[in-house]
Parts: C-alpha cells; sequence; structure tokens
C-alpha cells in the first residue's frame, strides 16, 4: 500500500463513517501512524440520504472528501480500497490493493441492509445505505413516472406510481413524508398528463407502531403527520416476499407495485477473519468489552454500528446511529493513546442526546432525555442539527441555502436523471453501482 515505516504505532482504521472520522480526528498530530482505509474516498452523512434520493438535495452536499479531513494530520494516510480479510495471526489486512501490518487494527465498517435471509428481497428491492443507491432511488422513481405517461395500461401505470416502504423507522418515515410531499406539490406539475391523486405512498411496519425506538407520543404524532400527508400506514404487516411486481405478506394483503424500498432493518457490515466466538449471529455485529476492544483480542477493536457492547442497559449493544458511533471513535482515540503509554482505559458510558426525525415540512418529532415534542418548533431543531452535524462549511451552506429556497419555493430541484437505473425486467434490476 506504499505507506511509510515508521517506529511510531500503527493503528489501522476500516472504514471512513461517523466512528471512523471522530477516531481519526482524535489521533490528530498523536505520537501514532494512522491509516484510514474506505471502499469511498468520501465522508457520507447517512441523515439526509433520503433528501438525495427524493430530490431536495444533491449528493455533494452530504458528501465531504475523506483526504480534506485528514490533508493537515501529521503521520495519517488514506487509502481506498476494500478490506476483504482481517489476518489476526499475522497481524495484517488483506485489502484490493495489497496488505497491510498493524499494531492496532479498528473496525468501524458500520452497516449494511438486512433483508433477513430472503434473497429474491434482496435481488428486487432497492436499498438506500449509500449515495449511488440513493441516486439509483432518485433515477428509478422519475423513470417511473416517465414509463407511466406512456403507457396506456391502467395496471402497470398504477403499478408505476404505487410506492412501498417497507420498515417505519426513522429512514421509512421520513422517505414516506418527502414523497408525499412531491405528490402534493411537485408531481402534479411535472405531470399534467397523469392523475397523480392515484399515486399511492404505502408505509409497512411488523410492530403495533412506526418510530418504535422513540416514544410513544412522538410515535403517534409521526403517524398523524403522514396520514395528513396521504400516506398510508399498515402496521402488524410482515413482508413475505417480493418479485418484482407483487408484494405478499403474512396476510391476504398484497400490494402491486414497481418501486419496493427496504427500510426494514440493518446489520452489521462485518470483515472476514474474526473468531467465531466475537461475533453476534443474525445481527452480524463484532461483541466489544467497555473499552471497544473486541472480545478475544488485545489490539483489535470495534466501534460504531458494527460493535456489540452489551451491558446491563443495553443488553443488545447501542442504537446503530451516529451518536454511539461518534461517542464511541471520540473515546477511542483517547484510549488508544492511553494504551500505548501503559495509562489505565476509560470505560464508555453512552450519553444519549436523545433522537428525531422528520416527516415533512414543518413537520418533525424530537424526543430528549426529559421532553418530548413535535410540529413546527421540532422541525427547526431538526434542521439546525443536522446542519450543524455536517461536515465543512460548504456543505452547510449549500444546505441550508436549498433548504431555504425549497421551503420559499415548494420545489425540489435536484429531481434529474443522471445515473439511469434500468430494469431488466419486472423481477431483475441492473445499476452500473449498488
Amino acid at each position: 500500500m506504499n505507506i511509510p515505516n515508521s517506529t511510531l504505532p500503527r493503528i489501522v482504521i476500516i472504514g471512513g463513517g461517523f466512528a471512523g472520522i471522530a477516531l481519526a480526528k482524535k489521533l490528530k498530530n498523536k505520537k501514532v501512524q494512522v491509516v484510514l482505509l474506505d471502499k469511498h474516498n468520501y465522508h457520507t452523512f447517512q441523515p439526509l440520504l433520503y433528501q438525495v434520493a427524493t430530490g431536495g438535495l444533491e449528493a455533494g452536499s452530504i458528501a465531504y472528501p475523506i483526504r480534506k479531513v485528514i490533508q493537515e494530520y501529521d503521520d495519517v494516510y488514506f487509502r481506498l480500497t476494500n478490506v476483504q480479510e482481517i489476518d489476526t495471526k499475522n497481524q495484517k489486512i488483506i485489502a484490493e490493493i495489497g496488505e497491510l501490518k498493524y499494531d492496532y487494527l479498528v473496525i468501524a465498517t458500520g452497516s449494511k441492509t438486512n433483508y433477513f435471509g430472503n434473497k429474491e428481497i434482496e435481488r428486487n428491492c432497492m436499498a438506500m445505505k449509500t449515495i449511488p443507491q440513493s441516486l439509483n432511488i432518485r433515477s428509478l422513481i422519475l423513470e417511473n413516472f416517465e414509463q407511466a405517461v406512456l403507457t396506456t395500461d391502467v395496471a402497470e401505470q398504477n403499478s408505476l406510481i404505487n410506492f412501498v416502504l417497507v420498515g417505519g423507522g426513522p429512514t421509512g418515515v421520513e422517505l414516506s413524508g418527502a414523497l408525499a410531499e412531491m405528490k402534493k406539490a411537485i408531481l402534479q406539475k411535472d405531470y399534467p398528463d397523469l392523475d397523480i391523486a392515484k399515486m399511492e405512498i404505502n408505509l409497512i411496519q411488523s410492530g403495533d407502531r412506526i418510530l418504535n425506538t422513540m416514544s410513544e407520543k412522538s410515535s403517534q404524532a409521526a403517524e398523524k403527520f403522514l396520514t395528513s400527508l396521504g400516506v398510508k400506514i399498515w402496521k402488524n404487516v410482515r413482508v413475505t416476499n417480493y418479485d418484482g411486481r407483487t408484494i405478499t405478506t403474512n396476510s391476504d394483503l398484497t400490494f402491486e407495485t414497481a418501486t419496493v424500498i427496504w427500510t426494514a432493518g440493518v446489520q452489521g457490515a462485518l470483515v472476514a477473519g474474526l473468531d467465531g466466538k466475537s461475533l453476534v449471529e443474525k445481527v452480524e455485529r463484532i461483541r466489544v468489552n467497555e473499552y471497544n476492544q473486541v472480545v478475544g483480542y488485545d489490539n483489535i477493536f470495534a466501534v460504531g454500528d458494527i460493535a456489540s457492547m452489551e451491558s446491563e442497559t443495553y443488553p443488545q449493544g447501542h442504537p446503530m446511529m451516529a451518536q454511539p458511533a461518534m461517542q464511541q471513535g471520540e473515546l477511542l482515540g483517547e484510549n488508544l493513546v492511553k494504551l500505548i503509554q501503559n495509562q489505565p482505559m476509560e470505560a464508555f458510558e453512552y450519553n444519549d442526546k436523545g433522537s428525531m426525525a422528520t416527516i415533512g415540512r414543518n413537520k418533525a418529532v424530537v424526543d430528549l432525555p426529559k421532553y418530548h415534542f413535535n410540529g413546527v418548533f421540532a422541525w427547526f431543531v431538526w434542521m439546525f442539527v443536522h446542519l450543524f452535524s455536517l461536515i465543512g462549511f460548504k456543505n452547510k451552506a449549500v444546505v441550508f441555502l436549498n433548504w431555504v429556497y425549497n421551503y420559499i419555493r415548494f420545489d425540489r430541484e435536484g429531481r434529474l436523471i443522471i445515473r439511469p437505473y434500468k430494469k431488466k425486467s419486472f423481477t431483475t434490476f441492473t445499476s452500473d453501482e449498488v
């Protein structure tokens, strides 16, 4: 990988997400050599992916070059690659571009979409965990409407403008709200020769309420907001299959649709090579102790979504969100320096600052440790928090200006088919990048 030899301890970080970037920042100009590896050369602000998918923002406004983050850091290197395996015996990682030895290894690979083993659902549904996937969704939505204008088959037309989102968590709720606002303010102007009133947005949730990780008050408020926007919410319904045309469920309920967006769950994005005793089956996360050390290893750590730090308060590990990832990354940066200096490390304690979700214009829900509120004020809080969490002044400015413009004009000018996403048939999708 052409990394210079160093007398300093080498810390290899796999992943440039929230946890990996937070860790790299904490190790800035410390007496260590840091090598950061990622399959993309940019950091993605994932909470705003749904706005890219619905034309509210351009992809570049929620991405930031990793090399720009670390360009003023001493002895910190970035390599663009996909890590294939960890050789724990020889303390090296094996990647597409070569091998690299480490003194300390940090796995911060994040998470990926969980299809719960259903290969047909995985093949035919759309996921939204990366910028390329969000652009695919945006293209497919717009292409469906272009195709709907051309067809004279009523059943096919209805299928093309019927959207189903599986999973009533924050991603599913926010994406449903954004689609509903597109229907209300934009699509009827763009496609006057279509009866946009026939467009359906269906949100399927297997549990008895949406946003089930938030308070019941917020859950009820979000459901009320979505219903007012015309979203149909189906609770206690589990999707069993999707063949590219028809969704089947655990009941007699079926949906005819050309577009299914799967937001029903995530699992860890594992790298091969760790002992099986260190892994949590089904969710594919890595067991770590209170210092984020991988169980069974002294010099291998895991942070963020991939890490499962089980405790009495969090028996299944911390929620797979940005907050725990950033906090773990920051503390591990301090702890690695202490470990190298033979000082005691500090145990991780998650500071839950709250959670929030936006449903649409002037509609959001916010859960703070002691307060729960929704509506216009919650919407401004949501915007403020997300705006200032973005990396880079330019990104903050661009997103802010886009939001102001969209609010005043009731518009989303990012509805462009830059990279076409074509279907080979009803059962097979293809793309230049997934």
